[in-house]
């Protein structure tokens, strides 16, 4: 993709890949709660399982190597609590979110069992479900639904 700038005296064509990278740079509120909804997609349900249709992650992938993997899943999802705070969420929706990470990485360390409920809870797509209802809420990002009930007129 390529856009076209035009300066009173000349015009440029961005490269593809500086708008990837400007797009990846972005501190923006939208443009980062879109990266953090990829990260979430790609930790908790990238992957479809065959002949039982359920969706996992990496984090349940990366789990099942003792100890190592679930500190590499605790510190995917704390840089999603990280991203929260900068973005503005209030303490209570940190907290929260923390303990949501603290209770996928105290199940996700029981060994098998554990992997299987880390890869139902999904605490990474939830917790990017709750900054993005706050941000909603708040006004600074629009909303993703529209709220209300559909009458047809006739």
């Amino acid at each position: 993709m390529t856009l076209s700038a035009h300066t009173p005296s000349m015009a440029y064509r961005e490269s593809a890949g500086a708008a990837q990278l400007r797009r990846l740079t972005d501190t923006g509120t939208e443009a980062s709660l879109q990266r953090l909804e990829q990260l979430a997609h790609l930790m908790d349900s990238a992957f479809l399982l065959p002949g039982i249709n359920r969706r996992v992650g990496l984090d349940a992938v990366i789990g099942l190597v003792p100890v190592l993997g679930d500190i590499a899943g605790m510190a995917i999802a704390s840089y999603i609590v990280y991203e929260a705070k900068r973005l503005g969420a209030p303490r209570w929706l940190v907290w929260r979110m923390m303990a949501n990470v603290a209770l996928d990485g105290a199940v996700g360390s029981v060994p098998l069992a554990g992997d299987l409920l880390d890869a139902a809870f999904k605490a990474n797509r939830r917790n990017v479900r709750l900054l993005r209802r706050h941000l909603e809420r708040k006004g600074t990002l629009r909303p993703s639904e529209i709220e209300g009930t559909a009458v047809r007129l006739d």
